[in-house]
């Protein structure tokens, strides 16, 4: 028996799953009893598979979701633009805190649970029909879980941070913005997932990488979803909320009374998502809190600049997808090729941006593609954004290069941000596929609406500002 072997066996370093497998498809006593003939071999077969992996067979496979999300990216901003002139959201500030933190959920619960399942069918454990039931149930009422949990969490800090900058609060408007928060996170989570669950099962049945196609396809319905969803019961709720406020709190008492309790019963029956339930939250609601700085600097973007709310939800949702793409691959990438605790030769933990981004280690392959493919996206976007919105197109040369300067600056920022924090996860022996997603997405709402708001200004200050027609 090898050093490493021993090591292996003596330490417990067995990457043991949510599945309840552990990573190499044997458990520690088959392990124990012939350790000389097995990790290893599969190792080097699964590194070797990596590395075969053509550029255009994953160029092939992200591109078309990608512009298909582009598509509700652009169908989300037309929302955006159009529901903020609603007079709910005139008269309760709170609510631009609320959408950038509801929409995060996409990437705080559903990406994660798409990259949870797609590492299960990379790694071979969605070949029994009970077991797939299993896991999808489990997975699906986890996330009915975190999100109400996590609306009630982020409508508070919306009350609480437009309270403070506003100076005016009202309980009536409180309980408003968490029932509809609950509302439109369960409901579009729900959908989202549905989506989710059937993209990875039939591309594992037609022998094609999940991680390349589910989360793309995802957010191409989830903003939308999300902002349609949240739009329409805050309008209803601020018809009723002076006159029968009882109302929303009976249905805040039925989620948390009733149904909260009922679905943390399944999880802690179900062997794939009994541990997440307990160890996940830590990454999820400081996601959510960022997520929701970054619905403060929409509230000033929506004041200052006219067109903003437009692009603000293209450039977060394209960095978001990009990025969370990359977590999802990279993290399969280990889960393969590696035990928690320890990076695979094919990759390193702490190297510059070029590295990581460009040639130097495994995964930036697909970060150098989706560099690429961000470039020729952005333009398309932007242009049928302000196309769709206006009826004919109003943007210059100028707001086109700041814009794409801006989004790119974005990606790479995430994306090497990606790098580092899935390999350190995964050097202290922490899943990313439950973690990485929440945060980098997050810092991409944040990161997003930021630069955009920065180029906002660049162009104003250069007489060049985008102008609208509506």
């Amino acid at each position: 028996m090898t050093a490493k072997e021993s090591d292996l066996i003596n330490n417990n370093n067995y990457p043991k799953l949510s599945s309840g497998y552990y990573n190499y498809g044997f458990d520690k006593t088959d392990v124990e009893k012939d350790c000389r003939k097995q990790s290893l071999k599969e190792v080097e077969q699964q590194e070797t598979i990596f590395k075969s992996e053509k550029w255009y067979s994953i160029l092939a496979q992200v591109s078309i979701p990608f512009f298909i999300a582009g598509i509700g990216t652009i169908g989300a901003g037309t929302v955006l633009a159009t529901v903020t002139t609603y007079k709910v959201f005139a008269d309760i500030r709170a609510l631009y805190v609320l959408v950038p933190a509801l929409l995060g959920l996409k990437g705080n619960l559903d990406m994660c649970l798409s990259s949870r399942l797609s590492t299960h069918a990379n790694l071979g454990n969605m070949e029994d029909r009970k077991e797939i039931f299993r896991m999808v149930i489990g997975n699906i009422v986890l996330v009915q879980i975190q999100a109400i949990v996590c609306s009630c969490i982020v409508s508070l800090f919306a009350t609480g941070v437009s309270a403070a900058v506003n100076g005016s609060f009202n309980w009536n408007h409180t309980l408003l913005l968490a029932t509809a928060s609950t509302l439109t996170a369960t409901m579009s989570c729900f959908v989202l997932d549905i989506v989710l669950v059937t993209v990875i099962i039939l591309s594992h049945k037609l022998k094609l990488n999940p991680d390349n196609l589910a989360t793309p396809l995802a957010a191409s319905i989830g903003d939308l979803v999300s902002l349609m969803v949240l739009s329409s019961w805050a309008r209803i709720l601020y018809k009723i909320h002076d006159t029968y406020p009882w109302l929303m709190l009976v249905i805040l008492i039925g989620y948390i009374s009733i149904l909260l309790p009922v679905w943390i019963s399944v999880v802690k029956k179900n062997k794939y998502t009994k541990d997440i339930l307990t160890q996940g939250w830590v990454p999820v609601i400081t996601a959510l809190l960022i997520s929701g700085c970054g619905g403060l600097i929409l509230d000033i973007g929506v004041d200052k600049f006219r067109g903003y709310t437009i692009f603000q939800p293209i450039i977060n949702g394209i960095g978001g997808n990009l990025v969370s793409v990359q977590v999802s691959r990279t993290s399969t990438m280990l889960h393969q090729t590696a035990v928690f605790g320890e990076i695979p030769p094919i990759t390193k933990q702490w190297v510059l941006p070029w590295t990581a981004l460009i040639k130097g280690v495994q995964p930036a392959k697909a970060a150098r593609l989706l560099l690429l493919l961000s470039v020729p996206g952005h333009t398309i976007f932007v242009y049928g954004a302000d196309f769709f919105y206006n009826g004919k197109s109003t943007i210059t040369s100028i707001f086109v290069i700041t814009y794409l300067l801006v989004g790119l600056i974005q990606l790479v920022i995430l994306l090497y941000g990606c790098h580092l924090l899935v390999h350190t996860m995964w050097r202290y022996k922490k899943d990313p596929d439950n973690a990485a997603i929440p945060y980098l997405t997050a810092a991409g709402d944040l990161s997003g609406s930021g630069l955009l708001l920065l180029g906002f200004m660049f162009l104003k200050s250069i007489n060049c500002e985008y102008r609208p027609v509506v």
